[in-house]
């Protein structure tokens, strides 16, 4: 049985956001693969640009900061310069200020200190699991996959349990910042520039600065140095730290990403489920599963539809000349269903190995900082909920986020029987 089957017409409008409201238009991004893989992007709202969706140039190209910059924005929207520098996270930076800035926090988001929360996470789950299950009928986005990365953001950053609920409504009021069902300031619908300096051009990043501020001034007095943002505050090796605008941002990318990557791909992971069963009992049967099943979901997921860089120089490539200045974006959708890369890419194989996907934009500086964290959080999801269930099944339709940038079900309707 197919997971899911595509349904656009091989012509979507990428630059349009309801094109993605029933999912990624993989028939476009197959044809563009086969036809135009360097293809220049017409957009109405803002400087128009080339879309790669190959998987091989997409790798390539991550690689080459030379050419290729992070520090003009990462989105498809344009920036004035002032908007950028006031919006803009470690992730709008190029080395060697975007190395300065990972130094800080690498420690924190290591493999080695992602496992030992291995039992707080695992803890968690069962909570989240024996909670909803017996209702056997339920939304598993809301009910499941939104609730595991919201309470391990508290954990690992030093929040406390009562706000979390209300960081997560504004991290998801930030990145999914065109769907009307997260937000009432919908990007593309905008009659208002109140927001420009904020990020995500978003009033929920107002709030969640004045948050952030209040909650260290707190920990200052009560001396807590615990989580990633006491060390983001810390001195870099010249001397520098960040000012207040980059701590806002920074916050207000932890509350987003932090949450949206792992929560989409365990609703991609549960929705597979539900349309392939033999992937439940693989994952009963355990074993060496458990070593590539992360990175399959993962990629099937692929949260990060797409991110965008600058060119810094000319470049050629298929014949054709990406100039100075120009916008070029890098389509992770398509480059992880590249059929020359993945055999059968339209199935969930949770054997897959090896599994070259670019969800965390491996091989480039910006690879995911939190991908350990997502790779555990998913796998110990996964195990937890395959222990219990003799069955899972489709209760209705699923639903995608209008998003061209954030890739996730958003609605899951699911009827589990416990084992």
């Amino acid at each position: 049985m197919t997971v899911w089957t595509p349904t656009d017409d091989g012509y979507a409008d990428l630059t349009s956001h309801d094109a993605f409201a029933g999912g990624a238009p993989h028939n476009t991004f197959a044809r563009l693969r086969r036809e135009d893989p360097l293809h220049w992007t017409e957009y109405a709202d803002g400087q128009d640009f080339w879309s790669v969706t190959r998987h091989a140039d997409i790798a390539e190209m991550n690689r080459n900061t030379a050419v290729f910059s992070s520090a003009r924005g990462i989105r498809m929207e344009d920036q004035s310069y002032e908007e950028y520098l006031a919006r803009r996270t470690f992730q709008e930076t190029d080395p060697p200020e975007h190395s300065q800035t990972r130094m800080l926090l690498m420690k924190a988001f290591s493999r080695t200190t992602m496992a030992q929360y291995e039992d707080d996470i695992r803890a968690i789950c069962v909570d989240i699991l024996d909670e909803v299950l017996d209702k056997g009928t339920f939304d598993a986005t809301k009910e499941i996959a939104r609730q595991l990365p919201m309470r391990m953001l508290g954990r690992i950053v030093g929040l406390p349990d009562a706000d979390l609920p209300w960081l997560v409504e504004k991290g998801d009021a930030l990145i999914a910042n065109t769907d009307p069902d997260f937000t009432t300031h919908v990007l593309d619908k905008l009659d208002t520039d109140e927001y420009r300096m904020m990020p995500f051009n978003s009033p929920a990043g107002a709030e969640l600065y004045l948050y952030a501020k209040d909650l260290m001034e707190q920990k200052d007095k009560a001396g807590d140095t615990s989580g990633v943002l006491h060390m983001i505050l810390q001195p870099s090796k010249d001397g520098s730290v960040i000012s207040d605008t980059e701590f806002r941002n920074f916050f207000c990318l932890v509350v987003a990403a932090g949450n949206d990557t792992t929560r989409y791909s365990i609703a991609a992971g549960i929705q597979a489920m539900c349309h392939q069963p033999e992937l439940l009992e693989q994952m009963r049967a355990g074993g060496d599963i458990w070593e590539t099943a992360p990175d399959e979901i993962i990629r099937w997921a692929t949260p990060a539809l797409y991110f965008r860089r600058t060119a810094l120089q000319d470049h050629e490539m298929h014949g054709k000349t990406i100039r100075a200045g120009d916008k070029v974006l890098y389509w992770w959708s398509s480059a992880n269903r590249d059929e020359t890369v993945f055999d059968d890419p339209f199935r969930v194989d949770l054997f897959r190995n090896p599994n070259r996907h670019l969800s965390f934009g491996q091989g480039g500086p910006h690879v995911c900082l939190g991908m350990w964290l997502a790779r555990l959080e998913v796998k110990v999801l996964f195990q937890e909920l395959a222990k219990r269930l003799s069955s899972i099944e489709p209760a209705g339709p699923h639903r995608f986020l209008r998003s061209n940038f954030v890739g996730g079900i958003k609605e899951l309707p699911v009827t589990v029987r416990r084992a």
